[in-house]
Protein backbone atom coordinates (compact mmCIF):
# COMPACT_ATOMS: atom_id res chain seq x y z
CA UNK A 1 0.00 0.00 0.00
CA UNK A 2 2.74 2.61 1.32
CA UNK A 3 4.88 1.36 -2.84
CA UNK A 4 1.46 2.50 -4.25
CA UNK A 5 0.83 5.32 -2.43
CA UNK A 6 4.80 6.66 -3.35
CA UNK A 7 4.39 5.71 -7.23
CA UNK A 8 1.05 7.70 -7.37
CA UNK A 9 3.11 10.80 -5.47
CA UNK A 10 6.18 10.15 -7.42
CA UNK A 11 3.86 10.31 -11.19
CA UNK A 12 1.26 13.35 -10.08
CA UNK A 13 4.87 15.46 -9.02
CA UNK A 14 6.45 14.33 -12.94
CA UNK A 15 3.56 15.71 -14.62
CA UNK A 16 3.07 18.38 -12.17
CA UNK A 17 6.54 19.53 -13.42
CA UNK A 18 6.40 18.82 -17.09
CA UNK A 19 3.04 20.74 -17.78
CA UNK A 20 3.95 23.59 -15.22
CA UNK A 21 4.71 26.38 -17.41
CA UNK A 22 8.18 27.99 -17.80
CA UNK A 23 9.66 31.80 -18.33
CA UNK A 24 12.40 32.31 -20.65
CA UNK A 25 15.01 34.72 -19.73
CA UNK A 26 15.18 36.96 -22.36
CA UNK A 27 18.80 38.10 -23.31
CA UNK A 28 18.67 41.84 -24.10
CA UNK A 29 20.55 44.72 -22.52
CA UNK A 30 24.21 44.98 -22.65
CA UNK A 31 24.48 43.97 -19.10
CA UNK A 32 22.89 40.52 -19.84
CA UNK A 33 25.19 39.67 -22.65
CA UNK A 34 28.12 39.87 -20.59
CA UNK A 35 27.13 37.82 -18.01
CA UNK A 36 27.53 35.18 -20.47
CA UNK A 37 31.07 35.90 -20.48
CA UNK A 38 33.66 33.65 -18.72
CA UNK A 39 37.04 32.58 -19.01
CA UNK A 40 37.52 28.71 -18.49
CA UNK A 41 40.79 27.47 -16.31
CA UNK A 42 41.66 25.30 -19.32
CA UNK A 43 40.52 27.70 -22.71
CA UNK A 44 40.32 26.33 -26.09
CA UNK A 45 39.51 28.36 -29.42
CA UNK A 46 36.18 27.51 -29.38
CA UNK A 47 35.64 28.97 -26.04
CA UNK A 48 37.57 32.41 -27.06
CA UNK A 49 35.25 32.54 -30.19
CA UNK A 50 31.89 31.93 -27.81
CA UNK A 51 33.39 34.91 -25.62
CA UNK A 52 34.10 37.49 -28.46
CA UNK A 53 30.70 36.65 -30.03
CA UNK A 54 28.78 37.51 -26.20
CA UNK A 55 31.01 40.40 -25.80
CA UNK A 56 30.47 41.17 -29.41
CA UNK A 57 27.02 41.23 -28.65
CA UNK A 58 27.71 43.45 -25.32
CA UNK A 59 29.39 46.62 -27.02
CA UNK A 60 25.76 46.57 -29.65
CA UNK A 61 23.24 45.98 -26.95
CA UNK A 62 21.61 48.74 -24.93
CA UNK A 63 21.90 49.47 -21.47
CA UNK A 64 19.69 47.83 -19.19
CA UNK A 65 17.87 50.92 -16.56
CA UNK A 66 19.98 52.13 -14.32
CA UNK A 67 18.29 50.96 -11.69
CA UNK A 68 19.12 47.33 -12.41
CA UNK A 69 23.03 47.61 -13.22
CA UNK A 70 24.79 45.97 -10.15
CA UNK A 71 26.46 49.30 -9.27
CA UNK A 72 24.78 52.11 -7.36
CA UNK A 73 23.96 54.34 -9.75
CA UNK A 74 22.32 57.71 -8.20
CA UNK A 75 22.81 61.22 -10.77
CA UNK A 76 22.57 61.20 -14.35
CA UNK A 77 26.86 61.90 -14.37
CA UNK A 78 27.61 58.70 -12.12
CA UNK A 79 25.19 57.30 -14.91
CA UNK A 80 27.40 59.04 -18.08
CA UNK A 81 30.42 57.79 -16.96
CA UNK A 82 29.46 53.88 -16.03
CA UNK A 83 28.42 53.99 -19.62
CA UNK A 84 31.82 54.88 -20.71
CA UNK A 85 33.25 52.34 -18.66
CA UNK A 86 31.27 49.36 -19.50
CA UNK A 87 32.25 50.41 -22.98
CA UNK A 88 35.93 50.76 -22.58
CA UNK A 89 36.17 47.74 -20.55
CA UNK A 90 34.26 45.39 -23.08
CA UNK A 91 36.90 46.73 -25.61
CA UNK A 92 40.08 45.66 -23.76
CA UNK A 93 38.45 41.86 -22.93
CA UNK A 94 37.42 41.47 -26.63
CA UNK A 95 41.37 42.09 -26.79
CA UNK A 96 42.19 39.41 -24.15
CA UNK A 97 40.23 37.34 -25.98
CA UNK A 98 41.91 37.93 -29.63
CA UNK A 99 45.42 37.65 -27.77
CA UNK A 100 44.23 33.80 -26.79
CA UNK A 101 42.66 33.02 -29.74
CA UNK A 102 45.98 33.89 -31.50
CA UNK A 103 48.66 32.55 -29.74
CA UNK A 104 46.25 28.83 -30.15
CA UNK A 105 47.56 28.98 -33.78
CA UNK A 106 51.28 31.42 -33.29
CA UNK A 107 53.53 29.29 -33.72
CA UNK A 108 56.40 31.94 -31.65
CA UNK A 109 59.99 30.10 -33.50
CA UNK A 110 61.03 29.00 -36.74
CA UNK A 111 63.18 25.87 -36.87
CA UNK A 112 64.72 24.70 -39.93
CA UNK A 113 63.08 21.50 -39.90
CA UNK A 114 59.94 22.69 -39.88
CA UNK A 115 59.90 22.79 -43.83
CA UNK A 116 57.43 19.50 -44.40
CA UNK A 117 54.55 21.38 -42.24
CA UNK A 118 55.11 24.74 -43.87
CA UNK A 119 51.91 25.23 -45.70
CA UNK A 120 49.83 24.02 -42.49
CA UNK A 121 51.79 27.03 -40.40
CA UNK A 122 51.55 29.25 -42.78
CA UNK A 123 47.38 28.95 -42.25
CA UNK A 124 47.38 28.95 -38.28
CA UNK A 125 49.96 32.04 -38.58
CA UNK A 126 47.68 33.58 -40.66
CA UNK A 127 45.33 32.80 -38.32
CA UNK A 128 46.82 34.45 -35.96
CA UNK A 129 47.91 37.87 -37.49
CA UNK A 130 44.59 38.82 -37.97
CA UNK A 131 43.61 38.10 -34.68
CA UNK A 132 46.20 40.41 -33.50
CA UNK A 133 45.10 42.83 -35.91
CA UNK A 134 41.70 42.70 -34.69
CA UNK A 135 42.68 43.44 -31.66
CA UNK A 136 44.43 46.95 -32.53
CA UNK A 137 40.92 48.10 -33.20
CA UNK A 138 39.23 47.30 -30.46
CA UNK A 139 42.21 49.08 -28.53
CA UNK A 140 41.71 52.03 -30.73
CA UNK A 141 37.68 52.27 -29.46
CA UNK A 142 38.67 51.44 -25.79
CA UNK A 143 40.95 54.10 -26.03
CA UNK A 144 37.56 56.49 -27.28
CA UNK A 145 35.63 55.58 -23.96
CA UNK A 146 38.67 55.59 -21.86
CA UNK A 147 39.23 59.25 -22.58
CA UNK A 148 35.61 60.10 -22.39
CA UNK A 149 35.72 58.54 -19.13
CA UNK A 150 38.53 60.07 -17.72
CA UNK A 151 36.95 63.77 -18.83
CA UNK A 152 38.02 66.57 -16.45
CA UNK A 153 33.56 67.03 -15.70
CA UNK A 154 34.42 63.27 -13.81
CA UNK A 155 37.25 64.54 -11.76
CA UNK A 156 36.77 63.12 -7.88
CA UNK A 157 33.69 61.16 -9.57
CA UNK A 158 34.73 57.13 -8.95
CA UNK A 159 32.37 54.35 -9.57
CA UNK A 160 33.45 52.38 -6.62
CA UNK A 161 31.42 49.01 -7.46
CA UNK A 162 33.41 49.13 -10.71
CA UNK A 163 36.72 49.96 -9.22
CA UNK A 164 38.51 47.41 -11.26
CA UNK A 165 37.27 49.50 -14.83
CA UNK A 166 38.38 52.46 -12.98
CA UNK A 167 41.67 50.94 -12.47
CA UNK A 168 42.00 50.53 -16.11
CA UNK A 169 41.05 53.65 -16.98
CA UNK A 170 43.97 55.04 -14.80
CA UNK A 171 46.36 52.77 -16.29
CA UNK A 172 45.53 53.39 -19.89
CA UNK A 173 45.97 57.10 -19.09
CA UNK A 174 49.44 56.66 -16.90
CA UNK A 175 50.36 54.72 -20.07
CA UNK A 176 50.94 51.27 -17.62
CA UNK A 177 48.03 49.28 -19.80
CA UNK A 178 48.90 49.90 -23.75
CA UNK A 179 47.75 46.82 -25.77
CA UNK A 180 48.74 48.85 -28.91
CA UNK A 181 52.44 47.94 -28.02
CA UNK A 182 52.13 44.29 -27.12
CA UNK A 183 50.07 44.25 -30.43
CA UNK A 184 52.84 45.59 -32.85
CA UNK A 185 55.13 43.81 -31.09
CA UNK A 186 53.39 40.43 -31.73
CA UNK A 187 52.65 41.47 -35.39
CA UNK A 188 56.37 42.17 -36.12
CA UNK A 189 57.35 38.95 -34.81
CA UNK A 190 54.65 37.09 -37.12
CA UNK A 191 55.25 38.72 -39.99
CA UNK A 192 58.48 37.98 -39.59
CA UNK A 193 58.33 34.49 -38.76
CA UNK A 194 55.81 34.00 -41.83
CA UNK A 195 58.86 35.71 -44.24
CA UNK A 196 61.24 33.12 -43.00
CA UNK A 197 58.41 30.18 -43.63
CA UNK A 198 57.56 31.65 -47.30
CA UNK A 199 61.55 31.52 -47.93
CA UNK A 200 61.82 27.97 -46.37
CA UNK A 201 62.37 25.29 -48.76
CA UNK A 202 59.68 22.53 -48.82
CA UNK A 203 61.61 19.97 -50.01
CA UNK A 204 64.27 19.81 -46.88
Amino acid sequence: MKKRLFAILLTSIIIFIHTTPTFAYMVKFKEDWYKLYHVHYQQYPDDCIENIYWLEKAAQADFCNPQFTDAKITTEKEWEKYRYLFQMHINLKLIEQHLRLGRTYDKKCIYFYDAPWKDEYLRNMEKALSCYKAGLYYWQEAKVWQEKANSASFNFLFITAKQNWEDERERIAEGKLDYEKMLNREIERLEKNIKELNEMDKKY
